[in-house]
């Protein structure tokens, strides 16, 4: 598939402006950072002879859509297990109309995915395990990539983290090209500063990273009424749409930073954007 991700230069306060990769507009399905991730899943998953992926996620996840629409679009079959108890979503009809297979699991089965897995398919050689949101050194491969399709320069990379994968293969990207670019990641879930370490499994250097884990907002898919508030006026003025669980996260730590003089007046920001704009379907009622 032919990738689109432009870079777009955005002015959102009056003195300040930063850039942005817009790897939402690779695809309405398989966007951001999951084509990222799975760009390198699924040519793993074919050179083997993998004819079947089986994943995991909640019922609004966008790695379950993507994951959906990337194997029927390679001929592959797909199955997930859908974290809690059984619910028809807007999300979940996409994942079917692809074809995917959908079993529910209780929560606490859940946490162990690989059982999950050898249960259920661990005599069919047929299929290939992917792990939640996608998380493997495959991953981290496909999102070090973005980092390549750089020709500028930046002092400041930000990107949303909830697993950490696409951080890991960001840095890895910055430290492979031995630029002095400092990472800046968001944990969009309270108690973020583990992330630190999971990305220290993929990538051991991490004197470029930057953890702030003050903009969670609440914790994961929670979100305030100020949060709310500047997605709407950030969507508005920009005309860039951004989710309120990953990427408006990211943009008002930018923000935020902007205001607090963060940035000196001629360093460069870009910023991820990261695709993931279904997820707006779980919280559509907070915007009506």
């Amino acid at each position: 598939m032919e990738i689109f991700s432009p870079i777009q230069q955005v002015y959102f306060l009056s003195d300040f402006s930063f850039w942005v990769k817009r790897d939402d507009l690779i695809d309405p399905y398989i966007s951001g950072n999951k084509w990222r991730k799975l760009k390198y899943i699924l040519k793993d998953a074919m050179s083997k002879g993998k004819t079947h992926l089986v994943t995991f996620g909640g019922a609004y996840s966008n790695h379950l859509v993507a994951t959906a629409a990337a194997a029927a679009r390679a001929g592959l079959k797909s199955t997930a297990f859908v974290r809690g108890e059984e619910v028809s979503n807007e999300m979940l009809v996409i994942c079917k109309l692809f074809g995917m297979n959908i079993i529910f699991s209780d929560r606490t089965q859940y946490r162990n995915k690989q059982m999950l897995y050898q249960l259920n398919f661990g005599e069919d050689n047929t299929t290939y395990f992917v792990d939640e949101g996608g998380a493997s050194e495959e991953a981290v491969k496909g999102c070090a990539d973005i980092i390549s399709e750089l020709s500028t320069h930046y002092d400041h990379i930000f990107c949303a983290a909830g697993t950490g994968t696409t951080a890991a293969g960001l840095l890895r990207g910055i430290n492979q090209h031995k630029l002095r670019t400092q990472l800046h990641v968001i944990p969009v879930l309270k108690g973020g500063a583990f992330l630190a370490s999971e990305i220290r499994r993929y990538e051991n250097n991490t004197s470029n990273l930057k953890l702030h884990t003050d903009y969670h907002f609440g914790g994961y898919a929670k979100t305030t009424s100020e949060l709310l508030n500047f997605i709407k006026t950030f969507t508005s003025s920009t005309g860039i749409l951004i989710d309120p669980v990953y990427t408006a996260k990211m943009f008002y730590a930018i923000y935020d930073l902007a205001n607090k003089n963060y940035f000196k007046s001629d360093e460069k920001v870009l910023a991820i954007h990261t695709g993931g704009l279904l997820g707006i379907l779980g919280m559509k009622e907070k915007f009506i």
